[in-house]
């Protein structure tokens, strides 16, 4: 049995090596960039540990050294995490075998990356219980070392942008997302959904473009796979 166990973990953690190539050097961005705005270290780590929502951590972050008051910062991240009402929802049919306790912790570490893997065998996540929070554990424990190490070097680097570890999110994206394309259907969803959010964001739809372009998208390949198997 305990063998299994650390069998399944291992998957798990093995499953969240890409999530983990891209999260050290973006929670290492994201620890610079906080070391720099005033926020003390251990706030830093906290946030890390207890919000662990990379987009909204730098959001936050930014309205913090500019003075913005905490309600701005609360509703503003709220809204920029409203998309991972639309993941839970799409993964809480695999997951009805679960304990709420269970459920709670499979919660609060679920990401837009994790939420990708995971979606792709979400069939099996009844089954693989294990293998699933090993695999969110994971991914959190290598955004919270990136901090870490982000928190150390923010006395020693002026800019990260020479760096290069602001592509290093958008390219995880992509890895995640080629993993994904494994029909015509997904692809061709896949490069409208883009299209869709570069013209919403272009049009002013800052906060609202991902979750759009998400439903039209997703509900526009769903359309499409249903007419075929007919």
């Amino acid at each position: 049995m305990l063998a299994d166990s650390l069998t399944a973990c291992c998957r798990g953690a093995r499953r969240a090596l890409p999530i983990v190539l891209g999260y050290v050097p973006i929670g290492f961005a994201y620890g610079v960039l906080a070391g720099k705005s005033g926020l003390s270290e251990a706030n830093t780590l906290l946030m890390s540990f207890i919000v662990f929502a990379g987009s909204a951590q730098f959001i936050a972050v930014g309205l913090f050294a500019s003075g913005t008051g905490p309600a701005a910062v609360i509703l503003t991240t709220f809204v920029v995490n409203l998309r991972h009402m639309l993941m839970a929802a799409s993964l809480a049919p695999y997951l009805s075998g679960w304990k709420k306790r269970y459920l709670a912790f499979f919660s609060f570490e679920l990401t837009d990356e994790t939420f990708a893997l995971h979606s792709s065998a979400a069939g099996k996540l009844n089954e693989c219980r294990l293998e699933a929070l090993s695999l969110n554990v994971t991914a959190q424990f290598s955004w919270v070392t990136g901090t870490a190490l982000g928190l150390i070097a923010s006395g020693l680097i002026g800019d990260i942008k020479p760096l290069g570890l602001d592509y290093a999110l958008a390219a995880m994206f992509i890895g995640l997302l080629v993993g994904q394309c494994q029909s015509p259907v997904r692809i061709i969803t896949a490069i409208l959904s883009g299209i869709i959010a570069t013209l919403l964001y272009l049009a002013g739809w800052h906060q609202f473009h991902i979750i759009v372009a998400t439903i039209a998208g997703a509900t526009l390949g769903l359309g499409v796979e249903l007419w075929i198997k007919r």
